[in-house]
């Protein structure tokens, strides 16, 4: 018959897990203590790297995103104050912040043509039409970064991807699946049928209708009865260029 361990080895086993515990709490605060010091060290080295390379930094948009990927490898966000070391050296905080203010006005602008759903194609062409006297040139990542600092007015700007497109909502409609397939589908020319969203999507009459006058009373699809075969186009100016239509100056 085994023998259970006495008091004494019960105690033995005790102190056996506190040393344990204690040695796996010291390895632990050790690697914590490293990464700190190598994180700091990282920091110090990227405000040399930008110090050194501001101008690139301002001016060269892909040189910015790139800045901007390293600085999140290492828990930095330049654009979390207007104050502050990187506000100072680079300015970038202002320069996101002029963007923003121009991100809405144009938005705004267009909300009575495209219901306020814009592409980020057509929302970074007309922010370059805007912005022809500036010095920096801008990107789809500085639109899309400005856009997230938007964030702080509420639910009414967000980013939709539909496939490889990217759609800026500026109002507060929830799209469901419907409406997003229905977008994605009329990508291709610009406007779809009834008929067309059925045979597509293999949905029937009473939801392609349901789904397309939705997005009509939202805004963000206008109507074309004047053909010959009768069939009413559904169009959508956001997978559209709103500046074919609409004047520049006017934007």
């Amino acid at each position: 018959m085994r023998r259970r361990p006495g008091i004494g080895g019960l105690q033995i086993g005790d102190g056996s897990k506190d040393q344990y515990r204690l040695l796996g709490e010291n390895v632990a605060k050790l690697r914590t203590d490293l990464m700190k010091e190598q994180l700091s060290t990282f920091r110090s080295q990227l405000e040399d790297f930008a110090r050194k390379h501001k101008n690139d930094i301002r001016k060269n948009p892909a040189f910015r995103s790139q800045f901007h990927e390293m600085c999140a490898n290492v828990g930095v966000d330049p654009l979390a104050s207007n104050k502050g070391f990187w506000a100072e050296l680079l300015g970038i905080g202002d320069f996101y912040y002029e963007l923003g203010v121009q991100i809405v006005d144009i938005c705004l602008a267009t909300r009575p043509l495209n219901g306020g759903l814009i592409s980020l194609e057509e929302l970074c062409k007309l922010l370059g039409q805007r912005r022809k006297g500036a010095r920096e040139a801008i990107s789809q990542d500085d639109c899309l970064r400005a856009i997230s600092k938007l964030k702080v007015l509420g639910n009414g700007f967000e980013v939709i991807s539909l496939g490889k497109k990217k759609l800026i909502r500026s109002v507060p409609t929830e799209l469901n699946k419907d409406h997003n397939e229905i977008l994605e589908l009329a990508q291709g020319q610009g406007f779809v049928t009834v008929d067309e969203v059925q045979r597509r999507l293999s949905w029937s009459s009473g939801r392609a209708t349901d789904a397309l006058e939705t997005l009509l009373e939202e805004g963000l699809a206008m109507v074309d009865d004047g053909h010959k075969d009768g069939r009413r186009r559904y169009w959508f100016p956001c997978v559209s260029s709103v500046s074919s239509y609409t004047g520049s100056d006017t934007i």
